[in-house]
């Protein structure tokens, strides 16, 4: 899929990884849909800073906890811009908690905001990718979703929960839209992290080295305009950590 003029909707968009992948994509000339919870400051800058060099973008709030927010949201993106060509499933909830202090709360906001959320907005988004007649998901899943982290099982199980999802809806969408997940090893380690602990993520890769925001962005832009034949993939982008 060539990008020019195609509507690219990125949740998380303001921060971090999904605010990198956002850029990429307005670099190759898509109209940028930047998705805010809270971040609303950040998501606006964004959004400046892709017009100040040229491209097209708008923030859209939306809590992602609630199926009607993402329908709300859905509908205004498409309102404003008659279609949507790429979803990129990028907000998350991550924070560590050991399985005797996981509260119903806990558990609902990780299945809701990474799994939940990630469906429905898919299914939404996804619908009028079949009736453009095309259309690419990605979801930004974890390497835990294969070998979880001790003291995250609800975001593990989440992420779990998004490798299966993931396949479901590249059968469920097929064959208008291919969906594809990229399960991330350490790219940017928690922000509550000790030097420590972030030395021990480089230690533990076979590349010596955490990735970047940009090497997400990079395997986004893969997915989207790289091949049309993959679909249900999940691509490990962990350094080798899997493998260590």
């Amino acid at each position: 899929m060539e990008l020019e003029d195609k509507v690219a909707l990125v949740t998380g968009a303001a921060r971090r990884v999904g605010r990198a992948i956002a850029g990429r994509l307005a670099e190759r000339r898509a109209i940028v849909a930047v998705h805010y919870n809270s971040s609303r400051h950040e998501a606006r800058s964004l959004v400046s800073e892709i017009e100040r060099a040229g491209g097209r973008a708008r923030a859209f709030g939306a809590d992602l906890a609630s199926v009607a927010e993402i329908e709300r949201m859905v509908g205004e993106i498409l309102d404003a811009f008659g279609r949507i060509d790429v979803l990129v499933n990028s907000a998350s909830v991550f924070y560590r908690k050991p399985i005797e202090d996981v509260t119903e709360q806990d558990w609902d906001l990780n299945l809701n905001v990474n799994l939940k959320a990630p469906f429905f907005l898919s299914r939404a988004a996804g619908a009028a990718m079949r009736r453009q007649g095309a259309g690419k998901i990605i979801n930004i899943g974890d390497w835990a979703g294969i070998r979880p982290y001790n003291n995250y099982l609800p975001y593990t199980v989440s992420k779990s929960g998004l490798i299966g999802l993931t396949r479901a809806l590249s059968k469920a969408l097929a064959p208008e839209v291919q969906v594809n997940c990229i399960a991330l090893g350490p790219v940017l380690p928690p922000e509550d992290y000790s030097d420590e602990e972030s030395a021990r993520l480089i230690a533990g890769t076979l590349t010596k080295r955490l990735g970047s925001p940009e090497d997400v962005a990079q395997a986004v832009l893969f997915f989207c305009q790289g091949t049309d034949f993959a679909t249900g993939a999940t691509l490990l982008l962990d350094g080798g950590r899997l493998l260590n």
